[in-house]
């Protein structure tokens, strides 16, 4: 089999444009046909038909409250000082009725039964305030009257809608197929999350969740997702796959294979089997996507999704969820929009539509958006995100403080409770955040380096900054910084943690580093953190105590923004050393020379300290258990938690 490349990098409109002209040519577009299932089984279903009351609610005039129904004429004159008194009987003028219970046809009220006296050996009641005509009492067709219209068709059916349904006169409902989408996941080097769990992965190997992921997208937005098996880059076995798929499925998305490498079949086998119509989309992530079809009455679809998994997931919902909706004859899905400024600058390639993944919370009244990773792979940019930023194809980037349109992952209310902290990485801020969590708020992290998160700090865009910047002349830390970086105002720095910082190692340290003269030597590949990282201030006051030139130091422009980043690195044999915490080498196995003790301190201002956002967050730092959690981590102490200075920046 000829394996094929890009046929062309096209704008996203006419790539969509592709797709829906292959479905309006083939009858393809339109709702699917209907079904009729149990009310039992019809919530989130579509209906496929109007929903007509073939009864009225209630069938009959009925007594609203429990009582005495009465002629309200019977009831005139009652007042507190001279009270009526009504005889009871079956032809009444009075007689008791439960809720519910069908109005004597010469009763046109209710009086509820704490407004009557039994009188006369219970032969009578006695009311003080008259009642007018229909008092208490339900009409006939109050709720729903025979032929009126109870639900259009192309709703989705909630759980009142189903009761609404059924108190009309109908215990079965018309809806909308659900559309069959067919997953096929491709690659010999995928194994899934079962087998990782019980067994040491190999290098190379990587775990298939993309279809798990791509599954409970389609269930989401109505479909029923079918996933097979894994596929290994065999071209034969791929097309044996797809043409299975392609009988029992409305949709096929093959996932992965669909880029332009030595084992990427999913193009040549889609157009083998029916044709090819778009093969790269100028979209970042998910550049490489596949539309296409497999020939028969009527043709499938086939989208062939990039194996990254961010890329996945937005595959699904730029093209996957449009076609599903527009098959269960609904409008596309729209997510609510939010306007927000930018944290920091981004820069985007001009001629690919980008989709930014960003953190947000309001601070000071307006939204702030923080760019996350940006990279196809990175799964936990998307657990993270809150919204996302599109990027225009013809734009090159959108520059900090500018205001843009973020379309909502959250709902807005989690993001208006939400502590915003920008600066620093350390592993005890997710500690923090789940304790935070548990009190009905919520805490975002951007990893800025400490010296970004003072600048945030600064321009309005976070309430707290983690911050360990060390002062070379004085050896203390942070307080330089913040009268520098936040002059003219009122600032509170709360103690957070003290730690250790070190070298991290491959185990066993084969290399035999043992402190920062050895970073020059030419058999060690260093792994330094980014530009205003404290972690990086720490190096170079080190370096600068010992006369090295950093520029001596293998590695050192390589970056990385986090500690278990560091540690990643060093795992992985990309490099063999790297300063960071204790904690983030405990956390992947490997060794650690300490070296220096810090402060890492939370940085606020006043305003926020004294307000009721940073209140959750004060509270757990006074949490005992909290401080316990802490404490059992490598490299940690506690003593000094929660207590507070006030400076005058």
């Amino acid at each position: 089999m000829q394996r094929r490349i890009y046929l062309d990098d096209i704008p996203l409109p006419e790539a969509r444009e592709r797709m829906s002209k292959f479905l309006r040519n083939n009858n393809l577009a339109g709702p699917l046909e209907a079904e009729k299932i149990p009310l039992s089984e019809a919530a989130g279903r579509i209906s496929a038909e109007p929903v007509w009351a073939s009864l009225s609610s209630p069938g009959y005039h009925a007594s609203a409250m429990d009582g005495y129904a009465v002629k309200s004429k019977e009831s005139s004159g009652a007042t507190e000082t001279s009270p009526v008194r009504i005889p009871l009987g079956p032809e009444g003028p009075a007689s008791y009725v439960d809720t519910g219970d069908p109005m004597p046809p010469w009763a046109d009220a209710v009086v509820m039964i704490e407004n009557a006296e039994l009188v006369d050996d219970d032969t009578a009641i006695e009311i003080r305030a008259a009642v007018a005509p229909w008092t208490s009492v339900r009409p006939m067709g109050e709720d729903l009257v025979a032929t009126e219209l109870v639900l259009p068709a192309n709703h989705c059916l909630s759980p009142v809608d189903l009761g609404a349904i059924a108190g009309s006169g109908h215990a079965t409902v018309s809806v909308r197929r659900k559309p069959v989408v067919v997953i096929i996941p491709t690659g010999t080097e995928l194994i899934s999350p079962e087998e990782a769990e019980s067994r040491a992965m190999k290098p190379g190997e990587i775990i298939e969740y993309n279809s798990l992921m791509l599954a409970a997208q389609v269930e989401s937005w109505g479909g029923e997702a079918r996933r097979y098996s894994t596929v290994i880059d065999d071209p034969e076995l791929i097309r044996r796959a797809l043409a299975r798929a392609a009988g029992e499925a409305d949709l096929v998305v093959m996932i992965a294979g669909s880029s332009a490498g030595s084992e990427d079949y999913s193009a040549s086998v889609i157009g083998d089997l029916g044709e090819v119509f778009v093969h790269g989309i100028a979209v970042k992530p998910g550049h490489p996507v596949i539309l296409g079809m497999v020939k028969g009455t009527p043709p499938v679809p086939v989208i062939g999704s990039p194996g990254y998994p961010v890329s996945c997931a937005l595959t699904g919902e730029i093209f996957i969820e449009p076609i599903l909706s527009q098959w269960l004859g609904r409008s596309g899905r729209q997510r609510p929009e939010t306007e927000a400024v930018m944290s920091r600058k981004l820069h985007s390639a001009a001629g690919a539509e980008e989709f930014v993944r960003v953190a947000l919370g309001e601070v000071d009244g307006k939204t702030v958006a923080a760019p996350l990773q940006r990279g196809a792979g990175v799964i936990s940019s998307l657990v993270k995100a809150d919204g996302i930023l599109r990027i225009p194809a013809l734009s090159e980037g959108v520059d900090a403080g500018e205001m843009v349109r973020v379309s909502l992952l959250r709902d807005p209310a989690e993001i208006r409770r939400t502590i915003v902290h920008i600066g620093s990485h350390d592993i005890c801020l997710d500690v923090l955040a789940q304790y935070i969590a548990g009190r009905s708020s919520r805490f975002t992290s951007s990893n800025a380096g400490s010296l970004g998160g003072l600048v945030a700090l600064k321009r309005g865009e976070a309430h707290v900054a983690g911050s360990h910047l060390l002062d070379p002349d004085t050896g203390n830390f942070n307080d330089s910084y913040i009268r520098r970086y936040l002059s003219g105002e009122k600032v509170a720095v709360i103690s957070f943690v003290h730690r250790e910082q070190g070298l991290i190692t491959a185990k066993g340290n084969p290399k035999g580093i043992r402190d920062f003269s050895d970073l020059t030597r030419e058999d060690l590949r260093y792994v330094n953190r980014q530009r205003g990282a404290g972690t990086r201030v720490l190096l170079d006051y080190n370096l600068e105590q010992l006369g090295i030139d950093p520029e001596q130091v293998p590695g050192y422009r390589r970056e990385e923004y986090t500690h278990l980043a560091v540690a990643a690195a060093v795992q992985s044999g990309a490099a063999d050393c790297g300063l960071g915490i204790a904690a983030a080498a405990m956390a992947l196995d490997l060794d650690f020379i300490p070296l220096a003790h810090e402060r890492y301190e939370l940085v606020t201002l006043e305003r926020f300290f004294e307000g009721p956002v940073l209140k959750p967050l004060l509270e757990v730092l006074e949490d005992q258990e909290f401080r316990k959690t802490v404490d059992s981590m490598a490299g940690y102490a506690t003593a000094d938690m929660g207590r507070v200075r006030k400076i005058e920046a």
